[in-house]
């Protein structure tokens, strides 16, 4: 075997998923047809969940499962695969529920993935509760032109440790978070993680709203002079962070994509028009088709991103990939929906408008499901 051939073939991906990982699966996708989508469409017209849905998230113990059992968590090993397995199928039934469900997870993986032992014992320890504990991470900001590697919010040092100055936007269950990861560039602009208690003086939280992800409460965070500890500086790889996002991300919106299918065939099979139903119409059938190939293609890149990372080989090039594809081929997916739909898909009645809206978001967030 050659050295090009040898090199292709340790980069191989594998779908098969572990014993541990399929009942998982199962788990979830009941959880997910029980307890999520038949809150979804009251949580989208509500504008938040109800209030013990995430009591019911807590006892699935997502949170707990990778956080050592030093630290009082179930002490699982963190898996990337695993991680956006989750995200599929929590996806599938609310992509809004499922950010919102995953977000203190993708705080934990973080810290997991590229803080010190040191910080891991502060500030995953208190998060290690049988109650759903939030902490989110605070990457976006607000101006049309953002970009990851070009943070404006400023952390300089002081006597005690770093202040903050800046704004954030769109972030997860800001209101509710104990810990926030902000991400903001230092005197030298290297960008790290600054972790800010939720109640920190000259921290503030104002509700956005946007016309999807409507339960995820998605906040504007105000930073004015804002004093964290030396300890709570994360050094970060930014680029690594972006990308295990991009994969998580593209989970849940595959997911969401998945509902739309699901919901769409079983329609255009028993809907009639001019005494057949409408999915004998070859326009009909096509459409359905190209959606199901194209929510395929976009399955594939994203295991493969996930599988990549979990091999510690690079997939920058995938996860890229993983969120440019997903943000143009999900469009098409809810669009199609819309249009199989008719009339009916202009009208909150049937769920594929609130579909439509959510999957709109994908091609605007970062930093929120971190795998």
């Amino acid at each position: 075997m050659s050295a090009d051939q040898s090199a292709s073939f340790n980069e191989c991906f594998d779908i098969t998923l572990t014993a541990e990982q399929r009942m998982t699966r199962e788990s979830l996708r009941r959880f997910a047809r029980a307890e999520i989508q038949s809150i979804a469409r009251a949580s989208d017209e509500a504008g938040q969940p109800p209030a013990e849905f995430f009591n019911r998230i807590a006892e699935l113990g997502l949170s707990l499962m990778p956080i050592p059992e030093a630290l009082g968590g179930a002490g699982m090993i963190r898996s990337p695969v695993s991680n956006m397995l989750n995200a599929e199928d929590l996806g599938k039934g609310d992509m809004s529920l499922a950010i919102a469900a995953l977000t203190p997870s993708s705080f934990i993986n973080v810290l997991l993935d590229q803080a010190s032992e040191r910080q891991q014992e502060k500030y995953l320890t208190p998060l290690a509760n049988e109650r759903f504990q939030v902490a989110t991470i605070a990457l976006m900001e607000p101006r049309a032109t953002f970009d990851a590697a070009d943070i404006r919010t400023k952390a300089f040092k002081v006597a005690t440790g770093y202040c903050l100055n800046g704004e954030k936007t769109m972030v997860a269950l800001a209101a509710q978070a104990r810990f926030i990861l902000v991400l903001a560039a230092d005197e030298n602009n290297r960008i790290a993680g600054f972790i800010v208690d939720g109640d920190s003086a000259g921290l503030r939280v104002t509700d956005e709203h946007y016309m999807g992800l409507r339960p995820l409460n998605l906040s504007r965070v105000t930073l004015k002079d804002v004093q964290v500890g030396v300890d709570a500086r994360i050094e970060l790889d930014i680029r690594r962070l972006t990308d295990l996002s991009a994969i998580g991300l593209s989970a849940v919106t595959v997911g969401c994509c998945e509902a739309v299918l699901d919901y769409v065939v079983p329609y255009v099979n028993e809907r009639t028009a001019f005494g057949e139903p409408v999915s004998h119409r070859q326009s009909v059938a096509f459409m359905v088709a190209d959606m199901a190939t194209e929510l395929e293609a976009m399955r594939m890149l994203v295991y493969r991103a996930a599988s990549r990372a979990e091999q510690g080989l690079p997939f920058h090039e995938q996860a890229y990939w993983c969120r440019i594809f997903c943000a143009e081929k999900s469009m098409e997916i809810g669009t199609n929906g819309i249009q199989l739909l008719g009339g009916h898909g202009f009208i909150r009645e049937h769920p594929v408008e609130m579909f439509y809206r959510n999957l709109r978001a994908h091609a605007l967030l970062q930093g929120v499901v971190v795998v």
